[in-house]
């Protein structure tokens, strides 16, 4: 199976019914939440999880969001540190595959403006949608099964872009 899948027009979808999940369990402290990474730029090959960018008003919120987001069948993943915030996934009850892959950061989290930067440039730039594909596919190719080595394969483009898509943005 391939690590990368053809762009899936339900996707927008999906992501606008999880989040409205998340805002009917009254999450105290959400301010709003974002669909990222690839599955949110139309026409974009990706992998078939679901990046979720949870925006809270501050880290306590953030943190005390975990016994509800537990009950909505979401499990903690260890974390990256501060700039990463809070990580979960929701796996598919059925066949254990992963779904969702969300994080939850403080509104203040610079981690944020980065990431819709990245998602927009992705969005309105055709070129640098082919070169995104292109680093993916070598990363697929080179690291099958995913994981921290496929990230950590294409983190230095995504890095790269990310900076110039803020200063654009400034």
């Amino acid at each position: 199976m391939s690590l990368l899948a053809a762009p899936d027009p339900h996707w927008p979808a999906q992501a606008q019914a999880e989040a409205a999940r998340w805002r009917g369990a009254g999450l105290s402290g959400l301010v709003t939440i974002h669909h990222i990474g690839s599955t949110a730029v139309p026409g974009l090959p990706a992998r078939p999880v679901l990046d979720l960018l949870a925006v809270f008003a501050d880290p306590e919120t953030c943190d005390a969001a975990g016994p509800t987001l537990h009950d909505l069948g979401y499990e903690r993943l260890r974390d990256r540190g501060p700039s990463e915030g809070r990580r979960l996934r929701l796996d598919d009850p059925e066949t254990g595959a992963m779904l969702i892959m969300a994080r939850c950061l403080p509104q203040a989290a610079p981690a944020i403006a980065r990431a819709l930067a990245f998602r927009d440039a992705l969005t309105r730039n055709a070129p640098l949608r082919a070169a995104y594909t292109a680093v993916r596919a070598r990363c697929a190719a080179r690291h099958p099964d995913g994981g921290d080595s496929y990230d950590r394969c294409k983190a230095h483009w995504i890095d790269k872009t990310e900076t110039r898509a803020l200063e654009k943005r400034t």
